[in-house]
């Protein structure tokens, strides 16, 4: 496979904002000058530690530990190849891309043509809903209230009855029946492949970057006997625990209102969006789960209690079991949840249909907590009206109440739960505690320290201390970290030069930079880290520093990513750029003063009229020539 040209490759990655890329799956805001921070995309986490800083494209997890560049990102987010992530961001730019030897354009494979015959079948799903034999796909899409502007702006498409339409359509366009096979849009049968989706109203499924990924399709003739609703199966681009369908279109308001409203369906996402409520969102083909949360909470930014997630589920015995589920899940959310159940039992669909956009919008907002729902649901089971039936609701429910993380809502929901049983407050509280502390009791590990070893454990024949040298001497060297380094004024000096120099230095004066650069640091992680910077060729280039902090050795390549990545001390970019200048001149005062010292010192071991006496003397006063020049000139 011909190779891209370097030229080209840099060329893509400064024209590309790393920002964008990274802010299209996770919710990123302010961290300081030059800085955004957010959820980590890499690992689950409750408070952000997640830092992109787009001057310098990169991006650091001060938790996990992960960073890189724009390309590593996307190779990591999408499985892309190196050469399949260049070819994305270009064609997302226009750029023109070459190739050595002036090859053409390789051939792209995988994932890329995964997404490729996705693109196009939706197209072309999109065009056969305007055809004769889609009346029965509009009819409907109308008789639930959208017209064909609304079905444009979903991408709404109709599967024809036959088995080979799509399959005729997609290989006229070069795709071949393994890629359309393992894309999901072929099924084999005893005679072959044939066309996965018939006779269906088709809604393209995309990913929180707005590529089809799949697609979810609605039975509409009595002679199909396929079930009502058929989903693309899992294939290497289309996971459905981690598919949320209409987030590519939510996820802006999701972010910026920090509340997310999650229905059951395809048709509840188009009522609530059409009715003003844009941050609706549905699971597809799944049960609300784990993996959809964590996606949702990068999107919304789910650092504090401050946002909302809203269930609509209906009040049926299913609609019961999916908000008992999603309560299990919900502790993994910061934010608020509630449960939103419109009057009698319709869907946001039918609810739009019958009482108009306005009652969707009243169902979101008169939105119960879903602990109080959670109860509610409990207590529906047992006969409060007699001390049995009370007594069986108190200990349903107290387990409930207990689970509350949050220590400030725990005894309001205790009171709730006293009234709603018609008890004292005094009958409950004891229960609440004792289900807290069963709960306690069953997370604890079951292993107790000084145990002894299980049966058959090896153990080292020279005695525990012995185990633990080997696994000293065997284990990796540690990360040296920002936090890990001494707190003293020369380290914090040297520390916040290097992150300036990392940061701001192709926009400094190189002269100054390379004077403070000449001098060795007294830190040895720090020091790894200048002889990293030094050594690159051009201080002025684009991605000059992301290189420096992969080219330092380990264990000080961490601290050199944090050095890059970190929040530099300033208010502004101008007063960054003044900080680092100084401290780079305040590295050159130290070490002026360092060899005035010196030069003292040596002056009182030498006869004040020898020749060796006059030399320290004019010594000593260029230095105070030189110290004056600097620290005027900063």
């Amino acid at each position: 496979m011909a190779r891209i040209r370097q030229a080209d490759v840099d060329e893509v990655k400064a024209r590309t904002n790393i920002a964008d890329i990274v802010g299209e799956r996770v919710a990123l805001k302010s961290a300081g000058v030059g800085s955004l921070k957010g959820l980590c995309p890499f690992h689950d986490e409750r408070s952000p530690s997640f830092h992109v800083r787009p001057q310098v494209g990169y991006y650091h997890c001060f938790g996990c530990g992960e960073s890189g560049d724009v390309y590593s990102f996307l190779r990591a987010m999408d499985h892309l190849s190196f050469t399949e992530t260049v070819e994305r961001l270009a064609g997302r730019i226009g750029y023109q891309l070459h190739y050595e030897d002036g090859g053409a354009a390789p051939e792209t494979s995988g994932r890329t043509r995964l997404y490729a015959a996705n693109t196009a079948a939706a197209e072309w799903y999109r065009t056969q809903l305007a055809g004769a034999e889609a009346e029965a796909g509009r009819r409907f899409l109308g008789e639930r209230g959208f017209d064909a502007g609304a079905a444009a702006h979903f991408g709404v498409g109709y599967a024809p009855k036959g088995w080979n339409g799509l399959r005729d359509a997609m290989r006229a366009q070069g795709f071949t029946d393994e890629e359309l096979t393992t894309a999901g849009l072929l099924s084999q049968g005893q005679r072959g492949v044939y066309d996965r989706f018939r006779g269906r109203v088709v809604w393209p499924i995309r990913d929180v970057t707005g590529q089809t990924i799949g697609f979810g399709a609605r039975r509409l003739y009595d002679d199909d006997q396929g079930p009502k609703y058929l989903n693309t199966p899992e294939t290497p681009i289309y996971k459905k625990a981690q598919v949320l369908y209409g987030l590519d279109l939510a996820k802006k308001s999701i972010s910026r209102d920090h509340r997310v409203v999650v229905v059951e369906g395809y048709t509840d996402v188009m009522a609530c969006h059409l009715a003003g409520v844009t941050t609706a969102i549905a699971s597809c083909g799944t049960a609300f789960g784990s993996d959809h949360i964590t996606v949702l909470r990068r999107v919304m930014g789910d650092d504090s209690a401050s946002g909302e997630v809203v269930f609509t589920f209906d009040p049926d015995a299913a609609g019961q079991k999916a908000a008992l589920r999603a309560f299990g899940d919900e502790k993994r959310f910061a934010a608020q949840t509630y449960v939103a159940v419109a009057p009698d039992g319709l869907d946001p669909c039918d609810l739009r249909l019958m009482r108009g956009d306005g009652a969707v919008r009243s169902l979101i907002q008169t939105k119960a907590p879903m602990f109080e729902f959670v109860i509610d649901q409990r207590l529906a089971g047992f006969d409060l009206g007699t001390v049995e039936g009370r007594v069986g609701a108190l200990r349903a429910a107290a387990p409930i109440v207990a689970d509350i993380r949050d220590p400030a809502l725990r005894p309001g929901y205790t009171r709730v739960l006293a009234r709603k049983l018609g008890l004292d407050l005094s009958e409950v509280t004891p229960a609440v505690e004792r289900a807290a502390r069963a709960s306690r009791a069953a997370a604890a590990p079951g292993a107790t320290a000084g145990a002894p070893a299980a049966p058959g454990a090896r153990q080292s024949p020279a005695g525990p201390g012995a185990a633990a040298a080997d696994d000293a001497a065997s284990a990796p060297l540690a990360r040296v970290t920002i936090a890990s380094l001494p707190r003293n004024a020369d380290v914090s000096t040297e520390r916040d030069a290097l992150m300036g120099i990392l940061q701001y230095g192709h926009q400094l004066e190189p002269a100054a930079v390379d004077a403070a650069l000449a001098l060795p640091m007294t830190h040895p992680a720090l020091e790894a880290v200048r002889q990293a910077v030094l050594a690159q060729p051009d201080r002025t280039r684009i991605g000059w520093s992301s290189q420096a902090a992969e080219a330092t050795r380990e264990p000080y390549r961490s601290l050199a990513v944090e050095l890059l990545t970190g929040v530099f001390p300033a208010l502004s970019e101008a007063e960054a750029l003044a900080s680092t200048r100084a401290l780079c001149v305040h590295l050159q005062v130290r070490a002026l003063d360092r060899r005035k010292h010196e030069l003292l010192g040596a002056i009182q071991r030498v006869p004040a009229d020898s020749a060796e006496g006059r030399e320290v003397r004019v010594a000593l006063r260029d230095l105070d020539r030189q110290r004056a020049a600097l620290i005027e000139a900063r």
